[in-house]
């Protein structure tokens, strides 16, 4: 006859299955007197996992640092943002004012009227109709450039000895283009060629340039039949004390001029333009920089480094609460699927994604990106433009930051009411925001294709689009009536059907169904906070907590219970799913 052990004995003297296996679930997990992964424990997880952080501080007493770390990132990176804001402001009107400058100085018919952008614009394009004003632009470019030294402004030459750099006059050009207009007959090859002429020549000996005899002696004939553009560059070099703000040293730069003759259209209308491009240069020399400022500097990067310091620490802490709210997910389908033989449905896991988390690792990354770039631009390590490549990082990420405050208003009651409409709102907004766009489009490639050739605002697509965007809003719009032509009066017919369909479609219809999705979703949500919110299953097994439960010290456990503990409890009970399932169903009931 065999022996039986003690554990043995009570499993034979039970008298259900289901005492056995407990008995036997207990002797698994360790001997524990017991029941391991209980609801219980599960519900306790689950809640405080739901919590805000106020709530888990009360329920556990923990120092608040996720929260703490998100409150100093707002403050610093608030602050960083405001200084650079005002250095690139500097920088930014320095590059312009220069380029604005160079047009007065190269640029042949230039005024201060053009300095202005208006809408519509008062004065047509800067334009060139004949061919010597063509020779005639050229010259004045070389002519102001020769005499650089009388310029206000404190240039100088790109060469070391401060003499002037080679003028580079690239032509474009078909390969073949002759017409003959009197018989309606041509001859053209579309291909185009490009031919480069250095024009620069000791002006002091020779004299002012005459482009138009000096290309003739070069061997370089201009065909304007089939001339495409040409491009004429330089560069300057100049000194700037205050382009960066008050503790700055001063910046030395190459602006690399280029003056571009447009003649793409061939109808006799050749467009001229100014370009500027500027490269930062590494000053050298006797340079003597006298400043009681250089603590300001020292705290300016110091700044930098905390910012990226914390955006670090702020990238770790939320992914890894990703990343744990991901293991959570799975440990409580498992748990549902033994429990309550039905996995969670795609509503409850999708509420272990935080995007609020997901949002914050985005704008931590974009602003240790921008913080980084930053940083080498006041190091001037930076030879090229960096400013706007860094302010879209910073300016992006201060956007992001700014919106995660919402998901602390969230947690009150008064301000949740909007977070919770737009979130409600959002698939039907999505939808009829779908709907409204198809139409949209279709007048939008309606008005650019039928009113493009007699309306400025209808030039383009794109300004066909922001014509119509503003119409929405009820911008300019009389002035969009007004300024169609009336070359054609079929087409300004038209164009007063097009405009009154389309205003009367978007405003008084598109527009006032969009405000009752909106509204409709608001007064959802406000019946919601009256009559209650509808419980998915995770939320009714997870039940209420109020604030005598929070502060009770029911939810500071010891390592057992932790996220850890569950997985090991799980990976441990998962042999035994059915009959513990059996036993829970019959002590929980369904959901």
């Amino acid at each position: 006859m065999e022996e039986t052990t003690p554990d043995s004995d009570n499993i034979l003297n039970c008298e259900s299955e289901d005492e056995r296996s407990v008995i036997t679930h207990q002797r698994c997990c360790h001997n524990s007197t017991k029941s391991l992964l209980t609801e219980d424990r599960m519900r306790r997880k689950l809640q405080f996992f739901f919590m805000n952080p106020i709530e888990k501080f009360q329920a556990k007493k923990r120092f608040p640092y996720k929260f703490v770390v998100q409150v100093i990132k707002i403050i610093l990176v608030t602050m960083q943002l405001c200084l650079f804001a005002s250095s690139r402001y500097n920088h930014v009107n320095y590059t312009w004012d220069n380029r604005i400058t160079f047009s007065h100085l190269f640029l042949m018919g230039w005024d201060a009227t053009r300095e202005v952008n208006a809408y519509p614009p008062g004065i047509g394009p800067l334009a060139l109709y004949k061919e010597d004003d063509f020779f005639n632009a050229i010259d004045y470019a070389y002519d102001g450039y020769a005499n650089l030294s009388n310029a206000l402004g404190s240039y100088s030459y790109a060469n070391e000895d401060n003499t002037m750099t080679d003028m580079t006059l690239c032509l474009y050009h078909y390969k073949k283009g002759v017409i003959f207009g009197f018989n309606e007959s041509y001859v053209f090859d579309g291909e185009i060629v490009q031919k480069c002429l250095n024009i620069s020549y000791d002006h002091t000996v020779h004299g002012v340039l005459k482009s138009k005899k000096y290309m003739v002696e070069n061997n370089l004939n201009v065909n304007f039949s089939a001339f495409v553009r040409a491009e004429l560059g330089f560069s300057v070099k100049t000194v700037n004390f205050k382009a960066a703000g008050r503790i700055s040293p001063p910046n030395c730069y190459r602006f690399d001029v280029t003056i571009y003759f447009n003649n793409e259209d061939h109808d006799g209308q050749m467009l001229l333009s100014l370009d500027a491009e500027p490269s930062r240069l590494m000053c050298k020399g006797d340079v003597t920089y006298v400043t009681d400022n250089e603590i300001d500097s020292f705290l300016r990067s110091l700044l930098n480094y905390l910012v990226i310091t914390i955006c670090v620490l702020s990238l770790i802490l939320c992914s890894r609460a990703v990343w744990r709210a991901q293991q959570l997910k799975n440990i409580t389908n498992t748990f549902f699927e033994s429990h309550f033989s039905k996995p969670l449905t795609y509503d409850d896991r999708m509420k272990f994604l935080n995007l609020w988390y997901i949002m914050i690792i985005i704008n931590d990354i974009l602003i240790i990106i921008g913080s980084s770039i930053k940083e080498q631009i006041e190091k001037k390590d930076f030879t090229s433009d960096q400013w706007n490549v860094c302010s879209l990082f910073l300016g992006t990420g201060n956007m992001l930051v700014w919106f995660g405050v919402l998901r602390y208003l969230g947690f009150f009651k008064t301000y949740n009411v909007v977070i919770l409409t737009l979130q409600k709102a959002a698939p039907q907004v999505a939808r009829f925001l779908l709907c409204a766009l198809l139409i949209y489009a279709g007048f939008t490639f309606c008005g650019w294709l039928i009113l493009g050739p007699y309306h400025l605002k209808f030039r383009s697509l794109s300004t066909t689009s922001e014509c119509l965007f503003s119409l929405i809003n009820g911008d300019d719009m009389f002035a969009t009536f007004s300024m169609m032509s009336n070359k054609s009066y079929m087409l300004w017919w038209f164009s007063k059907i097009y405009l009154y369909t389309f205003i009367s479609l978007y405003i008084y219809i598109i527009l006032s169904l969009f405000i009752s999705v909106i509204m409709d979703a608001y007064d959802t949500i406000k019946s919601y906070y009256n009559d209650g919110f509808p419980k998915s299953n995770l939320q009714l097994f997870m039940g209420d907590t109020n604030v005598d439960e929070v502060s009770s010290g029911i939810f500071r456990t010891n390592s057992n219970d932790s996220l850890g503990g569950l997985i090991k409890d799980l990976c441990c009970c998962k042999k035994l799913q059915k009959s513990y399932s059996t036993l829970s169903q019959s002590s929980v009931g369904p959901i």
